[in-house]
């Protein structure tokens, strides 16, 4: 899918993988000729829409009186992939109970309640990452007769490298959307939680279209935002070993920390091992996503000393048979991939151990899969 947040705009989706398939046409949807792509690559469909000047007629109902969304956790850059790349974990992620409250002024939404990791979160609307991303929702669906209540339940530790803001954005366009009955497609609720992601932690898609979509995404423009989906092979064991330090690196300091400008050879070095991540990706190909995951030469290097012990928990991880190891999004958070669940766990046990050893910090491990499905609606309340 590719969105342009300026209006007017076009958005675009590209769906891809390296196994034929059959999708549902969609009256939207007009199918490219195979030569758009190469070798075995398929392009799924191609949508085009307008943002803002489509809007919905007419105001819709309803349909249920609360409603409870999940949104997982995201793991960005990828090793050479900065900004442009990013898949979603299984199994964490954050909670957004959405209802209908008359005493919330019509057409507006209040924050009632932040649990969990997110005590330190804005309760106004306008300065959290779920409000934000609900009144964009509710733009676009026009609702002006009936004011919502919001709670988040924050399961991603904030400043994590695990994509939290994110994941806050997506579970809470989700909850508007299906609260009135679902209208609005997956790209329009990516927009709508870029647009959070841009008012609080920077315009970069990596983390809230995987949210939004599962699996891995590649950015491929972001003038105009163009996202596509690639299809990891459903018969392939992929285990993602997250080790998660007692230390908070905000994004915008593991962001000035990177250099303005790249020699000519890592440029050409950092394209060649996204190019190699991609290919993995879509073939299955563990060895070879490990490989490309370990290898950035631009912005790891930056980052990693900013976090006590990074070095070493990367040697650990690789010399505990882990087929790579890189910082997930900004970090603190060291991800490493395999493709069994034991021995993901003694990979984790070695992370820990070389966390404390070397940067005198204390972590946790998690071993994950790879979340398939994104935002998704968990329970309803009907009217």
């Amino acid at each position: 899918m590719a969105i342009r947040c300026q209006s007017p705009s076009q958005l675009k989706f590209h769906h891809i993988s390296t196994t034929n398939s059959t999708e549902p046409q969609h009256p939207s949807v007009s199918f490219f000729p195979k030569s758009h792509f190469q070798s075995s690559l398929k392009l799924k469909f191609f949508a085009s829409a307008v943002h803002k000047s489509v809007a919905v007629t007419a105001e819709p109902e309803p349909v249920f009186t609360s409603v409870k969304s999940f949104a997982p956790a995201t793991i960005a850059n990828l090793g050479p992939g900065f900004d442009f790349l990013g898949c979603a974990v299984d199994g964490i992620g954050d909670f957004v109970t959405l209802r209908v409250d008359p005493s919330v002024h019509p057409g507006e939404v209040s924050i009632s309640d932040i649990s969990g990791a997110g005590s330190k979160l804005s309760k106004n609307p306008l300065w959290n990452c779920a409000g934000i991303a609900a009144i964009a929702v509710m733009k676009m669906l026009n609702i002006r007769s009936v004011g919502l209540s919001l709670s988040l339940e924050k399961g991603l530790p904030l400043g994590s490298g695990l994509g939290s803001s994110a994941a806050s954005a997506a579970a809470a366009a989700v909850a508007v959307n299906e609260l009135f009955g679902g209208e609005l497609s997956v790209s329009k609720l990516v927009l709508a939680g870029l647009e959070s992601e841009s008012k609080v932690s920077g315009y970069h898609a990596d983390n809230v279209a995987p949210a939004i979509m599962g699996g891995f995404v590649l950015i491929r423009s972001y003038d105009p935002l163009e996202l596509m989906q690639l299809k990891f092979p459903h018969e392939k064991d992929l285990f993602f070993v997250l080790v998660n330090p007692e230390f908070e690196a905000p994004t915008k300091k593991m962001r000035a920390a990177l250099p303005q400008e790249v020699t000519m050879s890592h440029h050409v070095w950092n394209c060649s091992q996204a190019g190699a991540l991609v290919a993995s990706v879509l073939q299955g190909d563990l060895t070879g996503l490990g490989k490309a995951l370990s290898s950035d030469k631009i912005v790891e290097p930056r980052r990693a000393p900013l976090i006590p012990g990074m070095e070493a928990v990367k040697k650990a991880a690789i010399e505990a048979g882990a087929f790579g190891c890189t910082i997930s999004g900004a970090g603190p958070t060291a991800v490493a991939v395999t493709d069994d669940e034991e021995t993901g766990r003694k990979i984790g046990e070695r992370m820990v151990e070389a966390f404390m050893e070397g940067g005198n910090l204390k972590a946790m491990a998690m071993v994950k899969q790879l979340d398939r499905v994104g935002a998704r609606l968990v329970s309803s309340v009907p009217r």
